[in-house]
């Protein structure tokens, strides 16, 4: 009686349905660009569309790792988001060179297999992202560049567009302010691309823009992306951190790093490995790992911006040295969380709470 009683029980349990049973567990974070972003510069209504914008982001990669689906995947479904949003500073809102052309950058790293991929200075490539995962898996090279990578994507099949595809006014403007303010001479009006009066100017600008995330999946695989028009008016085939492994963008022994600011800093410091190694050889938190990293460039006077970290638990950690970074995250158990200026508390999970 008592043996029947207790695999009766056993057959209860294991028939128990699976919405009773604990949900598998993933965490995405996304940043947008940091900056000098000042709530007395920033309309009510400027702020409500880049927080809609970023829960969109954020939603967009929840979605894959929600019906089980990679970290990779959900990493370059939320950059894609944003590369074809133009508030952000990738993609279709990207800067223009000093040229007044378009030169965008993008990595991704697969934390689990180390491998990466990255492209510089494309122009013809709708999704950057979708371009650096290519090069990772697809071309047996982890760095390609300029009309290389362009001929690459095409190669490939990824969607190639006209460089206008990319051009907004707002970047434009922003573009003949800078050169204006350098003395140098100032580039023909793109062809194809209206002519309009006038645009909406952010503040900062989104002078060091980048798009970023960082997720971890049901299978405790992570990864890390980044993607960016770099800065505006930059000269010479200026190439940032973002395209350089270890420096803007990384991911490796259960941790993943996306980074945004001056790139030339960013590279010196190897800012996105540096998160990491202090937690793979101190086994510091993530959130004490990326302030340290923060506290360095502040010491050092290394420039400004900021990081958005992750550790294989589902610990999420973003800090930064400016007035602002736009930023988010979610989790199998919270809906999209989003701020904008460095004062607001966003909390997140972390292994000590």
């Amino acid at each position: 009686m008592i043996r029947s009683l207790t695999l009766a029980v056993l057959a209860a349990a294991l028939a128990l349905p699976a919405a009773a049973q604990e949900a598998p567990r993933w965490t995405i974070a996304i940043h947008g660009g940091a900056g000098t972003i000042e709530r007395a510069q920033m309309t009510p209504e400027r702020d409500a569309e880049y927080r809609a914008s970023l829960v969109a982001a954020v939603e967009a990669g929840s979605a894959v790792l929600r019906n089980g689906g990679s970290s990779l995947d959900a990493v370059q479904a939320a950059i894609e988001m944003m590369e074809d949003n133009p508030l952000f500073n990738a993609g279709r809102g990207a800067v223009f060179t000093a040229d007044g052309t378009i030169a965008l950058d993008a990595s991704i790293m697969n934390g689990e297999t180390m491998e990466a991929g990255a492209v510089a200075s494309v122009s013809r490539t709708r999704h950057p992202i979708a371009l650096a995962r290519a090069v990772m898996e697809r071309s047996g090279h982890v760095l390609l560049a300029e009309e290389g990578a362009d001929a690459f994507a095409a190669y490939v099949g990824l969607e190639q567009v006209d460089p206008s595809f990319f051009y907004t006014q707002r970047r434009w403007d922003q573009l003949i302010e800078v050169l204006t303010e350098r003395g140098l001479p100032l580039p023909e009006r793109p062809a194809g691309v209206p002519q309009e009066i006038s645009a909406v100017r952010d503040p900062d600008d989104h002078q060091f823009g980048t798009v970023g995330v960082v997720a971890v999946d049901t299978q405790g695989h992570i990864a890390a992306g980044t993607s960016t028009g770099g800065t505006s008016g930059k000269r010479w085939g200026r190439v940032g951190d973002t395209p350089v492994i270890g420096a803007g963008n990384w991911a490796g022994h259960g941790c993943a790093v996306s980074g945004t600011g001056t790139g030339e800093y960013f590279i010196r410091l190897t800012v996105a490995r540096d998160v990491c190694a202090r937690v793979q050889y101190t086994d510091a938190p993530i959130q004490q790992a990326a302030d340290a990293i923060v506290a360095d460039m502040n010491a050092l006077r290394e420039g400004s911006g900021g990081v958005i970290a992750l550790t294989a638990d589902g610990s999420v950690a973003f800090s930064m040295n400016t007035s602002g970074m736009y930023r988010g995250w979610a989790n199998q158990d919270m809906a999209p969380q989003v701020a904008i200026y460095a004062d607001e508390v966003l909390v997140t999970p972390s292994r000590d709470q």
